[in-house]
């Protein structure tokens, strides 16, 4: 709708940069989604967007458009600190394509918001920079949702339209699910990942968060390699979708120990859905539990991090988040033997997944089973490690098993915080999974439609 409106004449880059700026003095202090927030770079950006319009060039939907960037993400002249105390070395200020690809259509970044350092977490939660406040409770302050902690907030608080995130082991599906945001992990390898500092290079994803799944296609389209050539036809395929044509499978292992009102708000929006058209259907992914430890036993990222860490920047894991520093004994500790056999045995699982789900067109459940946590509730180590644990548990059979997903969200729970709504598709079908969630969003609504605004948003 701003897009449509820049062209028709009635708002301008400008105009949408000092809404931005507005809201985020208003609302800076009560949610602190940014690490680095630059209001004359977002004004100078604004101000080439407009120009370039007004001399008839027209770059593409998003030119004018203010967009947050997780701080994993290198943006020319920002700093970089992967949540880290210091700033990165300079060649992390280096933009890899997807950064590109919003520049190359003069969309404006909003600031770079905060992340768990080195996106190693589940919850949100930063020591040294302070942790963003999630803007659905107004008395305490609870997690945002991690590793990406400030994409979903800066959404709310207005000061981006869109949000870049990453995801690993669901760090752009797990704080979407609890700020009531949409958020569209990729299929490992279709989105690069050059210019972003990685956790793990195997599992390690690109990702967008916005409002509405209709504002996520959007962003999709234009990053994604595969449909941005032909960025309309793909839209409109997405928005000629319909619940009627797709048969969904439940998957109840994702509904297992369910904090109130989660598995009960899903299960809500599923009837909706069946009502409308959808096709369900029970389906089984085997070997869950078997997934689920390898997760907890560190996956692959804790060997990938370690010999990061190691390799390239040995010097930042003297001031290392405790929550993160406390498991990198145990990272370290894991051998070449062990990674190798692990990934033997993903491959395994991957495959016999797939073959469960060959006959639906996407697996359904609860995003996140936990009720974000007020972070009062997890300062002591064992109580941080089980939430975030419990945190990832549903998204990251996406990551391990090499699929796609999206949340979208469908419910408040028992403690009036968001529920979302997790849609798994086969690796390489990213299409289907947008296509899916637009059309589900038809029936439900948006966020604001359904959720109403949290009590904090801008």
């Amino acid at each position: 709708e701003h897009a449509r409106a820049m062209r028709d004449g009635d708002i301008s880059a400008a105009d949408l940069a000092e809404q931005a700026i507005a809201r985020h003095e208003d609302r800076d202090h009560l949610l602190g989604a940014y690490k680095t927030w630059e209001p004359e770079r977002l004004r100078a950006e604004a101000e080439v967007a407009d120009r370039a319009l007004a001399a008839g060039i027209d770059l593409g939907p998003l030119q004018g458009i203010p967009i947050s960037v997780k701080d994993l993400y290198g943006v020319r002249d920002y700093p970089t600190f992967a949540g880290s105390p210091r700033e990165l070395p300079p060649e992390w200020r280096h933009e890899g394509p997807v950064v590109r690809a919003l520049r190359h259509q003069l969309a404006m970044f909003s600031g770079k918001t905060h992340t768990v350092q080195f996106a190693f977490g589940a919850l949100g939660t930063n020591p040294h920079w302070g942790t963003p406040r999630n803007p659905w409770d107004a008395n305490d302050h609870r997690a945002p949702g991690g590793s990406s902690a400030g994409a979903g907030v800066s959404l709310w608080e207005g000061s981006a339209l869109l949000a870049l995130g990453t995801d690993t082991a669901g760090s752009v599906r797990m704080p979407a699910s609890m700020t009531g945001t949409v958020g569209i992990k990729t299929t490992q390898g279709r989105w690069s990942i050059e210019g972003i500092a990685p956790l793990s290079p195997t599992l390690d994803t690109p990702g967008v968060l916005a409002q509405s799944v209709a504002d996520a296609a959007l962003g999709f389209a234009v990053i994604d390699p595969a449909v941005s050539t032909d960025i309309n036809g793909f839209l409109a395929d997405v928005e000629c979708a319909s619940v009627s044509d797709f048969r969904i499978g439940v998957c109840e292992a994702f509904f297992d120990s369910c904090d109130p009102g989660i598995a009960e708000g899903v299960r809500a929006a599923l009837v909706e859905l069946e009502a409308a058209g959808m096709r369900l259907t029970s389906i089984e992914i085997p070997d869950l539990d078997e997934v689920d430890g390898i997760f907890r036993t560190g996956g692959l990222s804790a060997f990938e991090f370690a010999g990061f860490i190691r390799d390239v920047l040995p010097d930042f894991l003297d001031d290392i988040d405790p929550m993160v520093g406390s498991r990198f004994e145990k990272m370290a500790a894991m051998t070449t033997s062990d990674y190798l056999g692990r990934m033997r045995r993903l491959g395994e699982l991957s495959r016999a997944a797939h073959r469960a789900i060959a006959d639906v067109h996407a697996v359904v459940g609860p995003t996140v089973p936990i009720t974000p946590p007020k972070i009062t509730d997890i300062q002591e180590p064992k109580a941080y490690m089980a939430a975030n644990l419990m945190a990832a548990r549903n998204t990251t059979v996406a990551n391990l098993l090499a699929m796609n997903g999206v949340t979208i969200p469908v419910a408040l729970d028992g403690a009036g915080m968001p529920v979302g709504l997790q849609i798994m598709c086969a690796g390489g079908q990213d299409n289907r999974a947008v296509a899916i969630a637009r059309s589900f969003e038809k029936v439900l609504g948006s966020a604001r439609d359904r959720l109403g605004p949290p009590p904090l948003a801008g």
